[in-house]
């Protein structure tokens, strides 16, 4: 009779075992349809402003290698233990109240980082601290998609206009050019020329940060020299869209005008990024033969 009752309640204690199951996932579809309902007005005109406003095109890139690190590391991440905690409620919370600040606000920078925040908090709340440390830098990695407040944005623009402005001020007439700069109005024996928002640099510079962070994370396993290179690309990126004016400066009074605008304008551009590209490349070439030389030693 034991073995009867035995046989007897194995049966239902599977039963409940996968209706518990079944439950836990329809509970995370129906959070996954919520936070749709409530992120798809947000993040449908992020996508948008990553496809008309050229300084922030890279937004593509991040979610996706964010995802190609976590689809990676997926071996470690099954191997983790899940203890939820309920730690993480708190901290959803404060995602959405983040979200309805930004909603009734009006300030988009709000609404779309509490997105990151909601997912952090899910994870602490559904799988636990453990896997939020394993995913914390994909996670992070994502506050780069989100285009950063047009205030702070001036605050930034605004003086690498006139760090350009002055470099080429200081550099033309070493290449005989002489030059009278006011502002960030550079004005040429051939014509003035304006340093403008778009020639600020600001675009290469949040762009090539971006890659660098992510070419120091796929071919550098020293946490050092990733730092190294992410801070790295900023100094880079700004001594290259100097560069840039200063050869649009020489374009000018040398061969045409006009040939300073249109293709060869935007042609420029993309030139000097690569050169930026390369120059990170050497920068990382140099930081891993010095550190070979000092384990040498």
């Amino acid at each position: 009779m034991g073995n009867v009752a035995q046989l007897a309640v194995l049966p239902a204690s599977g039963s409940a075992s996968r209706f518990l199951k079944r439950l836990a996932g329809w509970k995370t579809v129906l959070l996954l349809i919520l936070i749709s309902w409530l992120y798809v007005p947000i993040l449908v005109p992020l996508v948008r402003q990553w496809w008309i406003d050229p300084n922030f095109s890279h937004g593509f890139f991040v979610p996706l290698f964010s995802g190609f690190i976590v689809w990676q590391n997926r071996p470690r991440l099954a191997a983790i233990r899940h203890a939820p905690s309920s730690w993480g409620l708190p901290v959803m919370l404060l995602g959405l109240a983040m979200l309805i600040l930004g909603v009734f606000g009006a300030e988009l920078f709000l609404s779309r980082i509490s997105l990151i925040l909601l997912i952090a908090g899910m994870v602490v709340f559904f799988l636990g601290w453990e896997t939020l440390r394993a995913v914390l830098f994909p996670l992070l990695f994502l506050i780069l998609m989100v285009p950063i407040p047009a205030i702070v944005f001036n605050q930034i623009a605004f003086p690498l206009q006139i760090l350009a402005s002055k470099v080429a001020a200081w550099s033309l007439p070493l290449c005989g050019v002489p030059v009278l700069r006011e502002g960030n109005i550079i004005t040429l024996p051939a014509m003035p020329l304006e340093v403008a928002q778009a020639c600020s640099g600001i675009r290469s510079l949040l762009s090539l940060t971006t890659l660098a962070i992510m070419y120091g994370y796929l071919l550098e396993k020293r946490v050092a020299i990733r730092v190294a290179l992410a801070l790295g690309s900023i100094p880079i990126a700004v001594v290259a869209n100097s560069f840039r004016i200063i050869g649009t400066g020489l374009l000018v009074q040398y061969w045409d005008p006009d040939k300073a605008q249109g293709f060869f304008h935007e042609f420029s551009g993309w030139l000097i990024f690569v050169a930026s590209l390369l120059i990170l490349f050497g920068v990382h070439q140099g930081l891993r033969l010095l550190l070979r030389r000092k384990v040498s030693t």
